[in-house]
């Protein structure tokens, strides 16, 4: 089973996807919607079957004081969209902020030109948004394992 992660605009959704272990996550796509929620969940259900998707994370879009940013309210529209399509199938959600600045980083560390920018920049930020999500649920598992190492004195 696999995590989905969603940094969703108006124009573009970025898409990315866990392995089927959930440790990792690639950038899967970038679906060009122009403001149609319904292009967007049609591909989203194809991708769902196509993956065996059981969990979708999506970005919120918070100020940097935490605060809701104007674009909450359209990401909580959609995000009850999902839940309304996918009914059997979590839908969660994680702060998102600096997703982007992180993503345009990459890209200009990566010396990706301009015009390639604009078709990938959600792709990255949804990798960012899921590889977040992630490590915080990984989180309980590798303090375990610290804990774990601490009482018993292992040597890895």
């Amino acid at each position: 089973m696999r995590t989905l992660g969603i940094d969703y605009g108006d124009a573009r959704i970025g898409i990315a996807i866990s392995d089927e272990l959930g440790i990792t996550a690639q950038g899967l796509e970038t679906i060009h919607h122009e403001n149609n929620d319904k292009i967007a969940l049609r591909r989203l259900e194809e991708i769902v079957k196509e993956y065996n998707v059981d969990k979708i994370v999506v970005g919120k879009p918070l100020n940097m004081d935490g605060s809701k940013s104007e674009r909450m309210e359209k990401t909580e529209a959609f995000i009850h969209k999902l839940k309304c399509k996918f009914n059997n199938i979590k839908i969660d959600w994680i702060d998102e902020r600096l997703t982007t600045v992180e993503a345009h980083k990459t890209m200009n560390l990566l010396g990706i030109n301009k015009y390639k920018k604009r078709n990938i920049v959600d792709t990255i930020s949804a990798v960012y948004i899921l590889e977040k999500y992630i490590n915080l649920q990984n989180k309980g598992w590798h303090y375990f394992l610290y804990c774990i190492y601490i009482v018993y004195d292992i040597s890895w």
